[in-house]
């Protein structure tokens, strides 16, 4: 079972920068590849960025590519989505997720296993 919490998110003018924290619970956390997700009102939720177990392998959609930042600290149980050149697009709740085997990054939300309950990202034009 692992256990997820975001936080990081909140109101930013366009072109600025917010870093999203998602902590886990568990000890396996290491063994999970994380996933970072996005759902605005009225969308379907879509992937943004994912990074395998070791960090080694990290995958982002074309939306954000060379933008946003996906990593991870197995030592502190957490994964970060740092986000630059934010857009006023951006703004959804961004959800945070676990999937095993971690060795692989996937894209599609049903293929994770244990998810976070969301925090608000705003961007004003």
């Amino acid at each position: 079972q692992v256990q997820l919490v975001e936080s990081g998110g909140g109101l930013v003018q366009a072109g600025g920068s917010l870093r999203l924290s998602c902590a886990a619970s568990g000890r396996t956390f290491s063994s999970y590849a994380m996933g970072w997700f996005r759902q605005a009102p009225g969308k379907e939720r879509e992937f943004v960025a994912a990074i395998s177990w070791s960090g080694g392998i990290t995958y982002y959609a074309d939306s954000v590519k060379g933008r946003f930042t996906i990593s991870r600290d197995n030592a502190k149980n957490t994964v970060y989505l740092q986000m630059n050149s934010l857009k006023p697009e951006a703004t959804a709740v961004y959800y945070c997720a676990a999937e095993w085997p971690g060795h692989i990054v996937v894209v599609t939300p049903y293929e994770y296993d244990y998810w976070g309950q969301g925090t608000q990202v705003t961007v004003s034009s």
